[in-house]
């Protein structure tokens, strides 16, 4: 009897592995469906607000379907996202054909005297080869740019690249338009792969969770609309070519909180440098470094100062620190995707540990601040 107990409990084992096996290959192979259902449940997130605006509204005894609500608020961020590709895809395409037309031999001339010295200080510290020229090692690096930024392989990569793009893009919203039509629709999803013993609790961690990232995606929509308008507005005051297409990418990096802008500052920098080589404005290259300099120090001054802190600290109720190093970590294990969702994840993770693990001590002080 004793073995015969022995083998089921082996047998319901292998069973449960088997299953774990299988539903892994499933996530596994249908990774980009799950990617799908995260991002049209952010959009749903930054949605719900929009929905129940519309629901609200009344004329005289008519009020407007919950159907028809859901797909006016879907189509408000559709226009919106569609509004910054008609924007900002010709600006990128303009940028493109503006690299491809510095004259490398001409931008070396004019800048002799400083090349010299860059090109003494490259040898002293082994830098370049003894036997190549600095002007040589610099026709080298900017060839390999402009071939990187001309307008052909700029046209090939998005035509090759544009099909699934698009075919994603309408699944997201696709999605996203039955999350903001029935609102517990993505919560019921989750609940079927949880006992129902613990419904109640679980319930109450994606409530928790959806409350916190409502306000945290709103908050960076926000914060990334403030830091674009400050940079595109400081730099037209300025007279700084492509104002408009640096505040976007300068805006668009603070998606990645503490290191964002410092990527944004290079892109932005990149891009005045090369507005003004292609120009031929040689003797102007200080002047709108100076201006560059200036425009981003005020921006990063405003949004870590005001933006930030109110964004990253209370919206997701977690402090600073705690954040920096969770983005470390997040990048360290995925990269660039890893620093976008990092605080995301350990938002929905720290409710989780305060609902079933609030007995530890570690537990109760990083979840202190979540009502």
């Amino acid at each position: 009897m004793q073995n015969k107990i022995t083998m089921r409990q082996v047998l319901k084992y292998v069973g449960y592995i088997m299953i774990l096996g299988v539903v892994g290959f499933m996530i596994w192979r249908f990774s980009f469906l799950l990617v799908w259902v995260l991002f049209a449940a952010i959009i749903s997130f930054i949605g719900h607000p929009l929905v129940r605006f519309f629901d609200s509204l009344h004329i005289k005894k008519w009020s407007m379907p919950h159907f028809l609500s859901a797909l006016f608020a879907l189509l408000s961020i559709v226009l919106v996202f569609v509004g910054l590709l008609a924007i900002f895809v010709p600006l990128i395409v303009q940028q493109a054909t503006t690299i491809s037309k510095i004259d490398v031999g001409l931008l070396a001339h004019n800048l002799q005297g400083p090349l010299d010295w860059l090109g003494d200080q490259l040898h002293a510290y082994g830098v370049i080869p003894a036997e190549q020229t600095i002007h040589e090692f610099i026709v080298l690096k900017a060839k390999s740019v402009v071939n990187i930024g001309s307008v052909a392989n700029v046209l090939n990569g998005f035509f090759n690249t544009t099909g699934s793009f698009f075919v994603g893009m309408f699944s997201v919203f696709f999605i996203a338009f039955f999350f903001m039509k029935d609102e517990n629709m993505f919560e019921d999803t989750i609940l079927l792969f949880v006992p129902e013993k613990s419904h109640q609790a679980s319930r109450k961690v994606i409530s928790d969770s959806k409350n916190l990232l409502m306000r945290y995606f709103i908050g960076v929509m926000l914060e990334v609309l403030g830091v674009m308008s400050i940079i595109a507005v400081g730099l037209w005051i300025f007279g700084v070519e492509n104002a408009l297409l640096i505040g976007f990418f300068g805006g668009m990096m603070n998606i990645i909180p503490y290191l964002g802008p410092v990527i944004g500052a290079a892109i932005a920098l990149t891009l005045g440098v090369t507005a003004t080589l292609a120009a031929g404005a040689y003797d102007e290259l200080l002047s709108v470094l100076a201006k560059l300099g200036g425009v981003l120090v005020v921006a990063n001054f405003i949004d870590n100062n005001i933006l930030v802190p109110m964004i990253y600290s209370k919206s997701v109720k977690a402090h600073p620190l705690e954040i920096f190093f969770v983005i470390i970590m997040g990048g360290s294990l995925a990269g660039l995707l890893g620093m976008l969702l990092a605080i995301p994840v350990y938002t929905v993770l720290r409710v989780i540990a305060k609902e079933f693990f609030q007995q530890f001590r570690v537990v109760q002080k990083l979840t202190a601040n979540i009502g």
